[in-house]
């Protein structure tokens, strides 16, 4: 058993969000509550998709599943309903990675990789062979 899965209140706020009502038309859904509960361990544990704990099924149906939430634009509508609902305190901060940037030192300003890599050509471009000369037979 996984630790952390969604308590039944929990899952009574975001159902609505990820189970279609309306005609039936294709394939059964897969269990939208593991799919849930299988974006959430993976948001909380930061591991990869193919290290999905199998508990939530095989990897690429959440993944699938979560691409088709992201998409619709499922996550924002549930973003809002939160916000709005007042269940998460306002001081609640959520850091997206791909905004969060290294100091420019960490990208190897003022020349210390600019000079690492200089030295590095002048290694590699030395010649190869020497040239002696030779001594000529006849004077």
């Amino acid at each position: 058993m996984v630790r952390g899965l969604m308590t039944d209140e929990e899952w009574a706020f975001f159902e609505p969000f990820v189970v279609a009502t309306g005609g039936k038309r294709g394939r059964p859904p897969s269990d939208h509550r593991r799919v849930l509960d299988g974006v959430f361990w993976i948001a909380r544990t930061g591991v990869p998709w193919r290290d999905l704990h199998e508990h939530f099924g095989p990897w690429t149906r959440v993944y699938r599943q979560f691409r088709r939430w992201t998409l619709s634009g499922v996550w924002e509508l549930m973003l809002e309903a939160l916000g709005e609902s007042g269940a998460v305190p306002d001081t609640l901060q959520m850091v997206d990675s791909t905004i969060v940037r290294a100091h420019h030192q960490a990208a190897g300003a003022k020349g210390g990789l600019k000079n690492r890599v200089s030295g590095a050509l002048k290694v590699a471009s030395r010649p190869r062979y020497t040239c002696a000369p030779t001594p000529r037979a006849c004077p």
